[in-house]
């Protein structure tokens, strides 16, 4: 693979290279304790939907004696075109890292205040020189995974391994409403830098695209997981944790996740604060209270993503069973093969209007 941002690569070894589970001697935890003087405010988050555990924010609202207002995106496109416009009053956004990078250098976040938040020393080594943001000056990690396949594996009994047994059924397909990252997947899949600035080679990667996109009946928002769940679709390209979510859900295994062999794209969202935004005190002690070892635990647990908590992982606080899966906590064969999307605000435009070409021909 071709221009790697290995540094997130690296990040992720970073995460797993932590000292052992001990589980029969796990570390004693402190409750997280919240700064005072925020009793009767409110607190306005802009985040993805399923990807919160459930005790999360009522949690924080009784340790801070608040009110939060969670607002749900569809894609960080989503969130950016928002904070462009004029931040409608959220504290904290959580983007994709390319999206975070994008906000970065349009001025839209602020620079954040570490004294705030002690509980960055819980991140693991390799997430506080993510390369969209060396040293957390703008941003903190809050999950992070892949864009794989989910299926059925009552319609795929053998199986999926690779993108080309996507391209190739003859069931329904579902998509996902991510640009850069679906037309990285074609560039990958044409030979071609999935970072590429080649504005030819991108529009040759719709093409690729539309022309293995006759099975594709919806390209979903961040709910391919429901179409799968709901029997509309048989594979859903889809974010990790949402699939694994409906497995162990369902309780059964009649659904599951797979790498694809030919690479694909691996992620970090992170949590930023809006330029303006209207609590950024409460912002800072929020990111705070989501790096607490055992908060994050918790919202790893739930989400089934991973985990950025270094601290938690030591402690012996994630579910081992998640750990140890290769489908969130990918081997060191298949991390040769994955991608970080990066920011590259010059293709925009042709980004934009190849993925436009893609869902007037696919899908519909």
């Amino acid at each position: 693979m071709k221009n790697l941002s290995w540094i997130i690569v690296f990040a992720l070894l970073a995460a797993l290279t932590v000292p052992a589970l001990a589980q029969d001697d796990e570390m004693e935890m402190e409750a997280w304790t919240c700064p005072e003087g925020f009793e009767g405010e409110t607190l306005s988050v802009y985040n993805w939907a399923t990807y919160i555990a459930e005790d999360t924010i009522p949690n924080f609202e009784e340790a801070c004696g608040v009110t939060v207002e969670y607002t749900i995106f569809e894609s960080s496109e989503q969130a950016l075109a928002i904070l462009r416009q004029g931040n409608p009053g959220y504290d904290v956004v959580v983007p994709s890292d390319y999206i975070a990078a994008i906000m970065f250098s349009e001025e839209l976040v602020m620079e954040l205040d570490r004294e705030m938040i002690p509980n960055l020393e819980n991140l693991s080594p390799g997430f506080t020189e993510l390369g969209f943001d060396e040293g957390n000056i703008f941003s903190v990690p809050y999950q992070w995974g892949t864009i794989g396949i989910g299926y059925n594996t009552e319609a795929l009994p053998d199986g999926v391994e690779s993108w080309a047994d996507v391209w190739a059924y003859e069931g329904d397909v579902s998509w996902l409403e991510d640009p850069r990252s679906m037309l990285g997947i074609g560039l990958v899949m044409l030979g071609y830098d999935p970072n590429t600035t080649n504005t030819d080679e991108i529009e040759e990667a719709a093409e690729y695209l539309i022309d293995n996109g006759d099975n594709v009946v919806a390209i979903a928002g961040d709910d391919g997981q429901a179409l799968l769940e709901r029997g509309d679709v048989d594979i859903a390209v889809e974010y990790n944790g949402d699939i694994y979510q409906v497995m162990f859900d369902c309780e059964c295994d009649t659904y599951a996740y797979a790498v694809p062999a030919e690479g694909t794209v691996i992620w970090t969202d992170a949590m930023v604060v809006p330029a303006d935004a209207p609590n950024p005190e409460l912002a800072h002690a929020f990111i705070d209270y989501i790096l607490d070892p055992q908060v994050g635990a918790e919202l790893s647990n739930f989400t089934a993503y991973g985990s950025p908590n270094g601290a938690a992982i030591e402690a012996g606080l994630i579910d081992p069973i998640l750990l140890e899966d290769p489908g969130i906590y990918p081997s060191e064969e298949t991390q040769e093969n994955l991608f970080a999307i990066e920011d590259l605000p010059e293709i925009e435009e042709t980004v934009t209007d190849s993925w436009d070409e893609v869902k007037i021909e696919v899908g519909s």
